[in-house]
């Protein structure tokens, strides 16, 4: 925005958000949101399961789906820290899958269904926003003549 004049500019206009160094393009900013909004109705929507099983798993999940619902907000906000939590989230539950179909979560019994459904649309969501995390905060370094 012109400081002077008041007037957005065209690239704000248009709906791309600003970073440090350029712009987000919207249709990132949109797809990060619906990603990570994804990856948090997963979790709620396997989270009663866990609770009638009487494991704390079930709190997990919905911290899960707490904690990408302030992500899509600080990332709609255009805040770098929606995208951090989101990255935490999403790696974090990538983490939790492997961890519990491999060694077991402590006091639970290790899963054995690696391909349960749900699971593992959870996990091709959770990478394609850390592929759009590292679309926007990492790029090569340019060259200065």
């Amino acid at each position: 925005m012109d400081t002077f004049t008041g007037a957005k500019s065209a690239e704000i206009r248009s709906g791309a958000t600003i970073r440090r160094g350029g712009l987000v393009p919207a249709g990132l900013v949109g797809a990060g949101i619906s990603l990570i909004v994804v990856v948090g109705l997963i979790h709620l929507i396997d989270s009663p399961a866990d609770f009638a099983g009487g494991s704390y798993q079930g709190y997990l999940f919905l911290a899960n789906f707490v904690g990408a619902l302030a992500a899509a907000v600080g990332i709609y906000r255009g805040k770098r820290w929606g995208w951090s939590l989101g990255l935490l989230v999403a790696v974090g539950s990538f983490v939790g899958y492997v961890i519990s179909r491999t060694v077991g979560l402590p006091g639970l019994p290790v899963e054995e269904e690696w391909l349960e459904p749900l699971g593992v649309l959870s996990m091709i969501v959770e990478v394609m926003f850390v592929g759009a995390f590292l679309a926007i905060f990492v790029r090569p370094k340019e060259e200065t003549a």
